[in-house]
């Protein structure tokens, strides 16, 4: 009943409402972008890819079927990590790393909400665990300064801290394509995305832009 209900309110929300992030969402969906845009990329055995909250892996194993790349997952829930340690056991080419990106070191508590699980948005009824997040910018150093030729990231509005403190040390030049979800349910969202997005147009392009659903860039 409860799933009758939440489809019949986004029904109304989009088709008489005319929601825009409702709207968005089916443009998205109606250009399949997730078996298109989401996955097609110049990218090959050498590459490197951060899938930045990899919740079940799904991800990172339809990146690395395509092209063999190396994947960096890192997913600061428990049991999605455990699950991912187990489902890539085989395979030394994705490397699970048991904590979140931000812009800074700690321990922090987070909502376990499956694909939206957050740091951001906790909710009351949801169950919740401490988890560690590390400054996305002393990772990228501890991890070799490396070239990524992809970065993805659906945080649920973790990409609000994460993108900052790359741009502030100079980093973003070493990604070559962006994939992000930035998420309407932050204070400000609309001034921060912006923003941040200005940031990206001084070293990136705008491929593809669906609002917050997803958009991808590329460097220049």
């Amino acid at each position: 009943m409860n799933v009758l209900l939440r489809k019949l309110k986004n029904f109304v929300r989009r088709e008489i409402l005319r929601d825009p992030f409702l709207l968005t969402a089916k443009r998205w969906f109606k250009d399949q972008g997730d078996t298109t845009l989401r996955v097609n990329y110049p990218l090959n055995a050498q590459s490197v890819v951060w899938d930045v909250g990899g919740y079940k892996g799904d991800f990172a194993h339809e990146i690395h079927s395509r092209y063999g790349c190396k994947v960096y997952l890192f997913e600061p829930v428990p049991h999605f990590y455990a699950h991912c340690v187990e489902r890539f056991k085989n395979n030394p080419s994705i490397v699970c790393l048991q904590y979140g990106l931000s812009n800074a070191d700690g321990e922090f508590e987070i909502t376990d909400t499956g694909d939206a699980s957050s740091f951001v948005r906790l909710g009351e009824n949801n169950a919740a665990y401490k988890a560690q997040l590390r400054d996305a910018s002393a990772v990228f150093h501890a991890l070799g300064d490396p070239e990524v030729d992809l970065i993805k990231v659906n945080v649920e509005g973790g990409e609000f801290f994460i993108f900052p403190s790359l741009i502030e040390h100079g980093l973003m030049p070493k990604f070559n394509h962006l994939q992000i979800q930035f998420h309407n349910f932050v204070p400000n969202a609309v001034e921060q995305r912006q923003s941040i997005r200005q940031s990206f147009s001084k070293t990136h392009r705008e491929d593809w832009n669906y609002e917050f659903v997803w958009e991808g860039w590329s460097r220049k």
